[in-house]
């Protein structure tokens, strides 16, 4: 799965029954892994999770250890509406573990695409910075039906000396059950990064080098349909300064943030901006214009920093009245590029990667 999703605090809801709904091809995910499903009624919670995995400590002279675990299909368990998600790391015994060890999770909806781009709708994606992800239950969210087939994918980091061994990832998604009057309003997700439309070949890394001093990427697009974003949020590494969604068509800054930072710098979170309240749904976007993504960077090392750099942004989208979510079309070629690239991360986890300076 494409990494331009890495630490964007999004929660996918999608319209029940609309023309783009259905099960997963078959063909490429036929094969893949299963992840566990788990559904809690009484807790009304419905668990994805991830078979363990050894993370080791890192090696002399090298910064973090990484782990990258296969892409694994995960089933729904239950049909209902979801309107919140967290992603935890527990070991063996249920009991759990530093969270800055999560690099990445990410779900993805191969079925339907993105708003901005032709790709496969990503769902869920938390970084070891995302904190609980929730919307108001009985005003936003996202129906899903039992035997829906998504795909996900994690990647874990220790920067530590410590090893851990049988880590499981998990993400919890809490759920109203079907039938219910509520939500009001269906939302999706959209995402936006700067490394637009396929990232680095040839698994998809929308990571990029991270030159001394001021710098800045940038990547601009038009939404597929008409609607109201209500919700933003985004992921920076160390060294960013600000991140900023424009509309190119009228000049308008629609969100502009600042990370906030830890007591040596470095980057802890970024603000998440809800535009709803009791008057108003949020910020209309329209197909007829431009919209830019735009991360900058101030790196004061004095030197390039490989892969030191990521700039992604994505929050909740509400189509207007009557717009049907466009499917995927699986004969298009960057929808066919990034599925060889999500699918290519399915590679054997028994050995770390050594990545010096990815924070």
């Amino acid at each position: 799965m494409s990494k331009a999703v890495i630490g964007i605090l999004v929660l996918v809801f999608a319209a029940a029954g609309d023309a783009a709904s259905g099960s997963a091809p078959a063909g490429p995910f036929d094969g893949l892994p299963p992840a566990r499903v788990i559904t809690d009624s009484a807790q009304r919670q419905m668990i994805i999770e991830l078979p363990p995995v050894d993370l080791p400590a890192r090696s002399a002279g090298s910064e973090m250890s990484m782990v990258l675990l296969p892409v694994y299909s995960a089933q729904v368990g239950v049909g209902g509406s979801l309107f919140g998600a967290q992603v935890e790391l527990v070991d063996a015994f249920g009991n759990e573990v530093p969270r800055a060890l999560l690099h990445h999770f990410n779900l993805t909806d191969p079925t339907r695409r993105e708003l901005f781009l032709p790709t496969s709708l990503h769902m869920l994606a938390a970084s070891k910075e995302t904190p609980l992800m929730s919307v108001p239950r009985f005003v936003f969210g996202m129906p899903v039906h039992r035997g829906q087939r998504l795909l996900a994918s994690a990647m874990l980091g220790n920067e530590s000396d410590i090893a851990y061994h049988q880590i499981r990832v998990r993400a919890v998604l809490h759920f109203e059950p079907q039938n219910e009057v509520w939500p009001l309003f269906p939302v999706y997700p959209w995402v936006m990064d700067v490394l637009f439309p396929l990232g680095h070949p040839p698994d998809g890394s929308k990571a990029f080098d991270l030159p001394p001093g001021h710098s800045e990427r940038s990547y601009e697009s038009s939404p597929a349909v008409p609607g109201t974003i209500v919700a933003v949020g985004g992921h920076l590494h160390d060294y960013g300064v600000t991140i900023e969604l424009t509309d190119l068509t009228t000049g308008a800054v629609l969100w502009h943030a600042t990370p906030i930072r830890d007591s040596v710098g470095h980057m802890l979170s970024i603000p998440v901006a809800r535009f709803y309240n009791w008057h108003s749904l949020g910020i209309h976007i329209d197909p007829a214009h431009r919209y830019r993504v735009t991360a900058v960077y101030d790196n004061p090392t004095g030197r390039l920093i490989a892969g030191g750099g990521m700039g992604a942004i994505g929050g909740l989208f509400i189509p207007d009245r009557g717009v049907v979510w466009p499917a995927v079309d699986p004969s298009d070629g960057i929808y066919q590029g990034d599925l060889a690239a999500t699918l290519r991360n399915d590679i054997p986890s028994s050995g770390a990667m050594m990545m010096p300076g990815m924070h």
